[in-house]
């Protein structure tokens, strides 16, 4: 359509389906530029498309022109996702993306607000993948610092109490959490039980039991069906600083006894330290050595998701980008908010074992991965999240995941349940199936528009959005018309199928498996 008028086309999707599938405003765009009335212009543009076999009719209406898809093209169309469902809402976008998303320091389990940002992101990573860009996925694993030696502090403190049952004054700040058991039963296996009590040998001990930590927060992303395609240790990256902080030019100096990145002439609040009077590096100086790995590699566009506590970083970042030479603009930071959890309508009490934070895992045990998902998935990621986990317990329309599902497994239901074979089903045409047939078939078939669109956007919400609303019109759908034993029996099971594909589709760009089939109790 675009090249059809040589203008960028905005589409809108009317209300009142009566006026059509689609509906653009570009005449009243156009209408200063050409010196004519948006009228006279949608009138002319309507014109261009009298002999197009996609459009059954394009019309001029005040202003705006209204396309309605053909049938001929929507029975096309429909035949064309059946016979190649994993081409369905595809594209064929070029460009490279290295998406960096959780990032949780190797410390402890990940809490749930870790999971949020981890949804998220694979959601983008899923249907980046979809659209056909080259897009990998990066976790930084801040395994330098305080945070690390705190780990080790940690384990010494679990073992000195549990294992060498010695009475322990615990500081101020340290982990907690069942996960230590192991880590400190590991680590007396490895090195011997003096490892408790031998504080010289807390950062080798540290050091060790990361990795521990790391396969823990692996784990608990896999029982996600989350993976990642790198990880890059903050550790790894010093060796490089001497050459990075060279690059850095002027954009770094020395005052009190500190290295000093000069930010605040690029946008930020203030100056930031790089590096303390001791000599020890901040969690910026990490990034910066980070980044530059990041834009050496060359990709197209770059995008983090941090935690919303992170805002006050991206100037200072996005700074130290520019000074290494490179154009800040392709980095793009999104931010992940904070989430709070109900049980009943009550607060969500943490576990004995989680420490102090409510880790991911005992939501995934408590209401499945696929509601976890669904959940985090359906609401804008910088926008606070509260949700009750009873809710998601529910084996009933209230439960979104739950009301999906069952449209799927539903049709599926249908189709075990009549005499016509697949092959006899997908040589039937859809056409002349009447207004609420067309209205489904329609919506099914915009999966790929709200794919692109969700990405596009960042709003992985239109996404679920789509869903519900979709599940929503089979069900009335089910209700409302026939389908077995009437003489439209064939066309309405393909019907069928295409909204099929559309939910098993999109659900898998959500990271669950579409139910072919759900279980008394489920329903």
């Amino acid at each position: 359509m675009q090249e059809k008028l040589g203008y960028e086309v905005v589409l809108e999707k009317p209300k009142d389906r009566s006026f059509g599938h689609f509906a653009t405003p570009i005449a009243f765009s156009l209408a200063k530029e050409l010196r004519k009335s948006p009228m006279i212009i949608a009138q002319e543009l309507a014109s261009l498309f009298n002999e197009s076999e996609i459009f059954s009719s394009v019309e001029s209406v005040k202003g705006y022109l209204n396309f309605r898809l053909s049938e001929e093209f929507l029975s096309e169309y429909s035949s064309w996702a059946l016979e190649n469902p994993s081409n369905f809402a595809k594209q064929d976008k070029k460009s490279k993306i290295l998406l960096e998303f959780v990032s949780a320091n190797p410390t402890g389990p990940l809490h749930i607000g870790h999971a949020r940002g981890a949804v998220y992101g694979d959601t983008l990573y899923r249907l980046a993948k979809h659209l056909g860009f080259d897009i990998k996925a990066e976790y930084y694993v801040n395994d330098a610092g305080n945070q690390i030696d705190l780990l080790g502090l940690s384990i010494q403190l679990w073992g000195k109490e549990h294992i060498l049952k010695e009475d322990v004054e615990y500081p101020e700040s340290y982990y907690r959490g069942d996960y230590l058991e192991g880590l400190a039963l590991g680590a007396v296996e490895k090195f011997g039980v003096e490892i408790l009590s031998d504080e010289t040998r807390q950062k080798e001990l540290a050091l060790w039991a990361k990795d521990g930590v790391m396969e823990i927060v692996v784990e608990s992303l896999a029982d996600l069906n989350i993976h990642f395609d790198s990880f890059v240790n903050e550790s790894s990256l010093y060796d490089d600083w001497d050459r990075v902080m060279q690059k850095m030019g002027d954009g770094i100096y020395e005052k009190d006894g500190k290295v000093w990145i000069a930010s605040e002439a690029k946008g930020d609040d203030n100056d930031r330290v790089v590096v303390r009077e001791d000599g020890r590096p901040t969690y910026l100086a990490g990034d910066i050595v980070y980044h530059n790995q990041k834009f050496e590699r060359a990709y197209d566009h770059y995008i983090n998701i941090w935690g919303a506590d992170h805002h006050g970083y991206i100037p200072r970042v996005n700074a130290a980008i520019e000074y290494l030479g490179y154009d800040s603009s392709k980095l793009e930071t999104l931010l992940s908010q904070m989430v709070s959890l109900l049980k009943d309508g009550e607060p969500y009490k943490m576990s004995k074992r989680s420490g102090n934070v409510i880790l991911m895992s005992d939501i995934v045990d408590e209401i499945g991965s696929d509601a976890l998902r669904f959940i985090f998935a359906s609401k804008k990621s910088d926008t606070a999240l509260e949700f009750d986990v009873a809710e998601f317990k529910k084996q009933d329309s209230s439960n979104p995941i739950f009301y999906i599902q069952y449209a799927h497994a539903r049709i599926q239901t249908i189709l075990s349940k009549s005499n016509f074979s697949k092959e006899e089903i997908m040589k039937s045409s859809l056409k002349g199936l009447g207004e609420n047939a067309d209205t489904l078939l329609f919506d099914a078939l915009l999966l790929p528009e709200v794919v692109e669109d969700a990405f596009i956007s960042r709003q992985v919400q239109k996404l679920p959005d789509y869903l519900k609303a979709l599940a929503a019109s089979l069900h009335k759908f089910y209700y409302d018309v026939r389908i077995l034993g009437t003489a439209d029996e064939a066309k309405l099971l393909k019907l069928m199928l295409v909204v099929a594909l559309s939910l098993k589709t999109g659900l898998f760009l959500l990271g669950i498996e579409a139910k072919d089939s759900m279980s008394k109790e489920e329903i």
